[in-house]
C-alpha cells in the first residue's frame, strides 16, 4: 500500500465505523459511552497509522475528547501522570543521565570487545553488553543514542572489513529493541502493558516480575537475533578470518578514558547503579516500590555532593512528550475497559479456542502490527486492552497474553521507519551502514523466528516461573 493511499484507506475506516456507531440501532448491545469510546479509539488509531501528526498530540487529543463526552473523569485523565510507572521512567532517566556523563559506558564496551578474537565472539560478546544496557538506560532510544558512539568506535577500528560494519550497524539496533524486555524500564510499552493490566484485571506486575519474566526471553531473543544477523549479513570468508580490537581502539573515539583507574565520580556512579539495580531485583524482600527506590538514586545522582550530573541538566533528557502519551494512552485503556467497548470488540470471537491458538494468532498479530502503527507504545495502546479482554473470553490468564504480546510487538525492524533505533543506525555519514534491502532479508528470517520463540516461552517458560497459562 502506498504512503498516499493509506491514510485514505485508514480514514475511510474509521469514518465509516463511527458512522455505523452513530446510528442507535446498530449494535443494540453497546452503550452509549462504548460507543463514544470505540469512535474516538478508531479515530486516534487512523491518525496514528496515517498521518504525520505527532503521536502524542493525537493521544492528548483523544484522551481530552473521552473526559468532555464523560465517558472518563479529569481525574482519571490527570491521575494517570502521578502514576508510579512514569515516576519510575523521570527518575531512571535522571540515573541514566549520570552514567552518560561519566563515560562508564566506554569503559564497558572497551573491557567486553577487546576479548574478541573471532566475529562470532564480537557480535556475541556486543550482544551480551547491549543487553546489560537495559538495566542501565530506559527506553530503546536513550540506549541507541549511548550506543552510537561506541559503534562508531568500532567501525573506525575495523576500516576496511566493510561487511563487518554492515553487520555490527544491523547489530545494534537489533539487540536493542530486542532486549528491551529484559526489564520493565526497557520500553514505554512496558508501562502501558502494566498499567493496563492493572486497571484490566487488578493483578500487578513489578519490576522484580518482569525480570524474571523478561530476561531469560530477552537473552536467548538477543543472541539469536546475533546469530541471524550474523549469518544473513556476512559469508563464511568473513567470519573466518580473525579479529583484534584493542582498548587503544576505543579510546581514540572517546573523550573520557576507558582504561586505567577509575575516577571517583565514576566509582560513585557504578556504585550507586548497582545498588538501585540490586533494591529493584530484592523488592519483595524489602517492599520498597520500584518508584521510591529510582526517585532515591535520582536525587543522590544529582545531589551537589555525591551526584555526577545537575539536576535541570538531567530533566532535559526526560522524554517528557513520551510521558505525556503514555500518560493519556493509560486513560484510552481505561476507558475502553470501563465501558465495556473492549468486551465487546471481543465478543463476537470464536468460542472453544486452545489456549495455544489464541497465544499463536496474539503473538502473530502482534509481530506484525509494526508495519501498521510504528510507535511501539501506541501498538500496546491498541492491542493489550483487546488482548486482556479476550483473553478473558477465551480461558487463557490475562497476564500471560498481555506479556506475550508486548513481548512480540518488540519486533519491528522491517523498515528504517519502523522503529527510532533502526532509523538512526541506518544512516551514517561516512561509516558503511545496512540498506532497506538488508532489513527485509533480515526480518524474513528473524520475524517468524522471534515471534516461535515469545509463543514457546509463553506456553512452557514463563509457566514454570509463575505465571500459568490459563486462569
Amino acid at each position: 500500500m502506498t504512503s498516499n493511499l493509506r491514510p485514505t484507506v485508514a480514514l475511510c475506516a474509521a469514518l465509516s465505523l463511527c458512522a455505523l456507531l452513530a446510528v442507535p440501532a446498530n449494535f443494540p448491545a453497546l452503550g452509549g459511552d462504548a460507543r463514544l469510546t470505540l469512535a474516538v479509539f478508531a479515530l486516534a488509531t487512523c491518525a496514528w497509522i496515517g498521518t504525520p501528526i505527532d503521536d502524542t498530540y493525537i493521544a492528548l487529543g483523544a484522551g481530552l475528547a473521552l473526559t468532555v463526552t464523560g465517558v472518563i473523569s479529569s481525574d482519571t485523565l490527570f491521575g494517570t501522570l502521578g502514576d508510579s510507572t512514569v515516576w519510575l521512567l523521570i527518575c531512571a532517566f535522571v540515573l541514566a543521565a549520570a552514567v552518560a556523563r561519566t563515560g562508564l559506558a566506554g569503559r564497558a564496551a572497551a573491557f567486553l570487545v577487546s576479548g574478541a578474537r573471532t566475529v562470532r565472539q564480537l557480535v556475541h560478546l556486543t550482544t551480551a553488553a547491549l543487553v546489560v544496557t537495559a538495566f542501565a538506560v530506559p527506553a530503546t532510544s536513550g540506549r541507541a543514542a549511548l550506543a552510537l558512539p561506541v559503534f562508531l568506535a568500532l567501525a573506525k577500528a575495523l576500516a576496511g572489513r566493510t561487511r563487518l560494519v554492515v553487520t555490527l550497524a544491523l547489530l545494534f539496533p537489533t539487540v536493542i529493541l530486542l532486549s528491551a524486555v529484559a526489564t520493565l524500564i526497557g520500553a514505554g510499552a512496558h508501562l502501558i502493558t502494566v498499567s493496563v493490566l492493572w486497571e484490566a484485571t487488578g493483578e500487578r506486575i513489578g519490576f522484580t516480575e518482569w525480570l524474571l519474566l523478561g530476561l531469560p526471553l530477552a537473552v536467548a531473543s538477543s543472541h539469536l537475533a546475533a546469530e541471524t544477523v550474523l549469518v544473513t549479513t556476512t559469508r563464511r570468508a568473513d567470519r573466518a578470518d580473525a579479529v583484534r580490537i584493542t582498548p587503544r581502539d576505543i579510546q581514540r573515539h572517546s573523550d573520557r578514558p576507558v582504561t586505567g583507574p577509575w575516577a571517583h565520580e565514576e566509582k560513585r556512579c557504578a556504585l550507586l547503579l548497582a545498588t538501585v539495580v540490586v533494591l529493584w531485583c530484592s523488592e519483595p524482600l524489602h517492599r520498597v516500590p520500584p518508584a521510591v527506590v529510582a526517585l532515591i538514586g535520582a536525587v543522590v545522582a544529582a545531589s551537589p555532593a555525591l551526584g555526577t550530573v545537575r539536576l535541570k541538566d538531567a530533566l532535559k533528557t526526560v522524554p517528557w512528550s513520551l510521558l505525556l502519551f503514555m500518560a493519556a494512552t493509560m486513560a484510552m485503556g481505561v476507558a475502553l475497559s470501563d465501558s465495556g467497548a473492549a468486551s465487546w470488540l471481543v465478543a463476537g470471537l470464536p468460542a472453544g479456542v486452545s489456549p495455544a491458538v489464541f497465544l499463536t494468532v496474539v503473538v502473530t498479530v502482534s509481530t506484525a502490527a509494526h508495519l501498521v502503527l510504528q510507535s511501539r507504545s501506541a501498538r500496546s495502546s491498541v492491542l493489550v486492552p483487546l488482548v486482556i479482554a479476550a483473553a478473558a473470553g477465551a480461558g487463557v490468564n490475562p497476564a500471560a497474553a498481555a506479556l506475550a504480546s508486548t513481548a512480540a510487538a518488540g519486533f519491528c525492524h522491517t523498515l528504517p521507519a519502523s522503529a527510532k533505533p533502526v532509523a538512526l543506525f541506518s544512516d551514517l555519514p561516512g561509516t558503511p551502514t545496512y540498506t532497506p534491502r538488508d532489513l527485509l532479508r533480515l526480518s524474513a528470517v528473524l520475524a517468524p523466528l522471534t515471534a516461535a520463540l515469545v509463543w514457546l516461552f509463553a506456553v512452557a517458560v514463563w509457566p514454570l516461573l509463575g505465571v500459568p497459562v490459563t486462569r
